[in-house]
């Protein structure tokens, strides 16, 4: 089968979790949106869906068709590739913790983007800079410790590589990414965290050196991190 992945094509954003499990399962897939007429495929999609059965469109990008299946929502296509690619426990019970694990980086993602726009999407950041740094500050001297100190927390008992042992699952390279992104985004604030999460660095470490994410961030189909993402680097919040 080869996917079909629909996100915006000029950023990394919710969609990049998805294509680093694509990635990593070496699996056949289109970026459609970045290609031809493929905004215009993707739009279509989203006003009258096309999955299995009727009347299925997505609420927003990312998403992601599989054959007749057209399924939303990161966590939920993660879920569904998790299973099909070796990238989440065979047992329902452990695909049920890895995806609970996926939903709570979720909600962290969520609070990432929330540092440069705490007043909405709706507004730019130059609208809302004096709010943005207020919630950054509030985001590292709590949010940050909380999210990041319970996967190192889960990591450390895992007794393995990996969050959950021995294997690397699609929440592993979730969390590389986490990683990679508050490094683009708050270079001075991560380089000082650092310390404090020691196994989550070398998590990081390991995912990027693995065959098929080594040669994907190294090509072009890895969207370099900018100002219209998730992850953005303003110096004002660094400090």
């Amino acid at each position: 089968m080869q996917y079909q992945l629909y996100y915006w094509p000029t950023i990394q954003g919710r969609g990049e979790y998805v294509r680093l499990a694509l990635e990593e399962a070496g699996a056949s897939y289109s970026d459609v949106a970045r290609s031809g007429n493929g905004m215009a495929a993707m739009m279509k999609l989203m006003e009258t869906g096309q999955g299995k059965g009727s009347g299925t469109p997505p609420f927003a990008p990312p998403f992601l068709k599989a054959g007749k299946r057209l399924i939303g929502q990161t966590a939920n296509i993660l879920l569904y590739l998790g299973g099909r690619h070796g990238l989440a426990p065979k047992a329902e019970a452990g695909q049920l913790w890895v995806h609970q694990l996926q939903l709570t980086i979720t909600d962290l993602v969520l609070e990432i983007h929330d540092t440069h726009h705490p007043l909405g999407p709706s507004l730019y950041y130059e609208e809302q800079k004096a709010p943005a740094k207020m919630r950054s500050d509030e985001f590292w001297k709590s949010r940050v410790p909380k999210y990041l100190g319970y996967f190192e927390q889960l990591l450390q008992a895992s007794g393995g590589a990996w969050v959950t042992g021995r294997r690397l699952t699609y929440v592993d390279l979730s969390l590389f990414q986490i990683v990679e992104g508050l490094r683009y985004a708050f270079p001075r604030r991560m380089k000082a965290f650092e310390k404090e999460i020691p196994g989550l660095v070398g998590l990081r470490d390991r995912a990027a050196a693995r065959p098929n994410i080594k040669a994907y961030l190294a090509s072009d189909r890895r969207i370099a991190f900018n100002e219209d993402g998730i992850f953005r680097r303003y110096k004002a919040l660094d400090t």
